[in-house]
């Protein structure tokens, strides 16, 4: 009877097949050494055929798993005088029958054949294969394909930086149209999702509730697919000396299962290209709809949309009152309900969880639940517990990392250490703020201004580093140059001294406490947006390096030779000013591309690190306005010490004694000191640096480690 209803099943579930599939991975690999040999045709065939095997496989096991659940049904309960193991494992039966057929059929091989590798699944899951496709098109001359191709990469890895740099080459190239920057794998519930809350924001309700209805079908559909394709073998099971029995084997796999349906939630709300998820992305969407029938005047609607939220959220005040306002405008003969598909999403979710929970609790092992909406008492309480040892385990932990952080004291008051490197996901990076007043930083800025107007030395061109951008930069020396030609006020120049001696002895006491630090290099820099050349902009201000070795991100290396000015030691970079947009700093991991931390300008911001390989960086583009700051490298070099400082420093000395002969010639009581940027900058050497803890996301970028840059990148 079961053969007879899968063989009637897969007449149908096989009507459409298109013969063998062959698996993905197999056809992957070969693409791939096509590529590699430079064989562009082969490689773009199958790599093209890889993609196609990839979706037709995700598409077989989704429509096999759904019809033989309907077909192979797990229906009522056994009797409780009967033989219950037999009739719930007959059933089991049953289904992997039908799904051994109905994918045998589909696929035109084994199941098995099909099974690749932790690896090539991540790839697929990263749209790795594009990135080789677009090379490929390219290469064959197929400008649409190929940027298709690379758009549909990026938008899943936009922090890729090589194809930031390829896809703005693309902007640039004869003959390429706008659209063929088309995302191939494009998601419907998220291009509906961010329709719907465009016109949310504008106040177009009707529009509003239409798209996000669609992006709340779309959502759930997409959520049903990932749940079918979690029903997968039992995943990095570990050779054990006592071997799983049958039931501890059945419930292990079973639980697996649970747990990545639960975190299909997830999957369905990060946005591709995304780390973090959306939150409570459901439930949003009920939340969105409910306030947009209400402006639209469809009280019915939103009635049910509230009465559906209530369903996550049963005690949320404002949704309760809005829905006694509600009931009040309805007919009393309306009867309102939350919608059936969403009591059928949250009654399965919390049946799930359940079952999590309880194998949690008694069998071991972890579960990080993925919705904040789950009821605190369904989580055991032996488990709650732990999680309250876990947070109070973490607290005692932290005193023990600022001790590991904590340096020689500040020579300086009132500065703060905003972040360190354990705050910036890395090693020997910190942030200073307060390192100079408002005032400083104007005339500091004044002074690039008077020195751009001189026009000696600090002319205005194309940045080395792109064409999108204008370069300035100005030495000590230069700066104390053109104020004895009376170009630049001295003040000024002085002040540029004082403030990038300030900064040294602060990363001198922050670092290297007793180890003399020596300038290698001072240079005030402006970079200023080409205002019309920043539309489809995607290269940066500065692309990715380390400061004082090769960077190889292929080979994870950093070769310290020169170019490269191997006696650096540690660099810094004060801030200006925050009016323009873009020119943040970031760091990455040797790859180049893994984003582990952002450091926004702003006047008086101090960033410092060590100039190694553990510190590769680089500056997002300036799109608007101008970014100026003093770049500051130091070296434990004295050999390698700057030599155009200490002559400008004897510049500001002859200065200074001309000063004071003058001084002496003029009546007492002349006000020399009428600006705050011309006082010395006094040390204190019983200064204690402070630290202010910030939320992720206030000062920085978290990739999550996850940012996990192929993470996220």
């Amino acid at each position: 009877m079961a053969s007879l209803l899968c063989l009637c099943l897969l007449a149908a579930a096989t009507a459409t097949s298109p013969g063998r599939l062959v698996p993905y991975d197999l056809l992957y690999a070969d693409g791939v050494r096509a590529y590699f040999a430079r064989d562009w045709g082969r490689a773009a065939e199958l790599l093209q055929r890889a993609l196609h095997s990839y979706a037709g496989l995700r598409a077989a096991r989704r429509a096999c798993r759904a019809a033989c659940r309907r077909e192979a049904a797990f229906l009522g309960r056994p009797t409780g005088a009967g033989p219950w193991e037999a009739a719930l494992f007959g059933r089991v039966l049953q289904r992997a029958d039908c799904l051994q057929h109905c994918l045998g059929q589909r696929l035109g091989a084994a199941p098995s054949a099909h099974r690749a590798s932790h690896a090539i699944r991540r790839d697929f899951e990263q749209r790795e294969p594009y990135n080789y496709l677009q090379v490929a098109f390219f290469q064959l001359k197929k400008l649409d394909q190929a940027v298709s191709a690379a758009h549909t990469f990026f938008v899943a890895n936009p922090q890729h930086l090589q194809m930031r740099e390829d896809i703005e080459k693309y902007r640039r190239m004869s003959g390429v149209k706008s659209d063929n920057f088309r995302d191939l794998e494009a998601t419907p519930h998220w291009e509906a999702y961010e329709a719907g809350v465009q016109h949310y924001d504008a106040d177009e309700y009707l529009q509003a509730a239409a798209r996000l209805e669609e992006s709340l079908s779309e959502a759930l559909s997409a959520l049903e697919e990932c749940r079918a394709l979690c029903e997968g073998p039992l995943e990095d099971e570990e050779e054990e000396e006592m071997q799983r029995g049958l039931y501890e084997a059945i419930a292990a796999h079973y639980i697996q299962v649970l747990k990545c349906r639960q975190q299909c939630v997830l999957e369905i709300a990060t946005k591709p290209g995304r780390i973090s998820a959306t939150e409570d992305f459901i439930p949003s969407h009920l939340d969105l709809l409910q306030f947009a029938y209400d402006q639209a005047g469809n009280q019915a609607l939103a009635a049910e949309c509230a009465a559906s939220y209530l369903l996550f959220y049963p005690t949320d005040k404002p949704m309760l009152e809005k829905m006694k306002q509600y009931r009040t405008e309805l007919r009393e003969d309306t009867v309102v309900t939350a919608r059936e598909s969403i009591q059928h999403y949250v009654q399965r979710s919390l049946m799930e969880k359940k079952l999590i929970y309880y194998a949690v609790e008694h069998l071991g092992g972890a579960f990080n639940d993925p919705d904040l909406w789950t009821p605190d008492e369904l989580i055991p309480e032996n488990l709650k517990e732990k999680h309250r040892e876990d947070q109070e385990k973490q607290k005692q932990e932290t005193p023990e990392v600022e001790e590991m952080e904590k340096r020689g004291p500040l020579p300086f008051e009132g500065i703060a250490v905003t972040m360190d490197s354990r705050q910036m996901n890395g090693s020997q990076r910190v942030v200073f703020d307060r390192v100079l007043t408002e005032s400083e930083c104007k005339d500091l800025l004044r002074l690039t201004k008077a020195a751009g107007e001189a026009g000696d030395g600090y002319r205005a061109r194309r940045s080395p580093h792109t064409p999108h951008e204008r370069f300035e930069g100005l030495t000590v020396l230069k700066a104390t140059q053109l104020a004895q030609n009376g170009d630049v006020d001295w003040r000024d120049a002085k002040l540029l001294l004082q403030a990038s001696e300030k900064s040294r002895k602060i990363i001198e006491s922050y670092f290297t406490p007793g180890k003399k630090l020596h300038f290698s290099f001072t240079h005030l820099v402006c970079r200023t947006a080409v205002d019309e050349e920043q539309e489809g902009r995607m290269d940066l201000s500065h692309p990715v390096h380390a400061d004082n070795c090769l960077l190889d991100p292929e080979g994870q290396e950093c070769w310290k030779e020169p170019p490269a000015y191997v006696y650096r030691d540690y660099s810094g970079i004060l801030y200006l000013n925050d009016d323009f947009q873009g020119g943040g700093l970031f760091f990455t991991e040797m790859d180049t591309v893994t984003v582990t931390a952002e450091v926004h300008p702003k006047c008086g911001r101090l960033v410092a690190f060590s100039s190694g390989k553990e510190n590769p960086h680089g500056v997002w583009a300036v799109s608007r306005g101008r970014r100026c700051a003093i770049a500051l490298w130091y070296t434990h070099s004295q050999e390698h010490a700057e030599q155009d400082r200490v002559k400008a420093e004897k510049l500001m000395e002859q200065r200074a004694v001309e000063q004071d002969q003058s001084d002496g010639e003029e009546h007492p009581g002349t006000d020399h000191s009428s600006r705050s940027s011309s006082e010395p900058l006094v040390p204190n050497s019983g200064a204690r640096p402070t630290s202010r803890r910030h939320k992720p996301g206030l000062d920085r970028t978290q990739h999550p480690r996850e940012l996990r840059a192929r993470d996220e990148f």
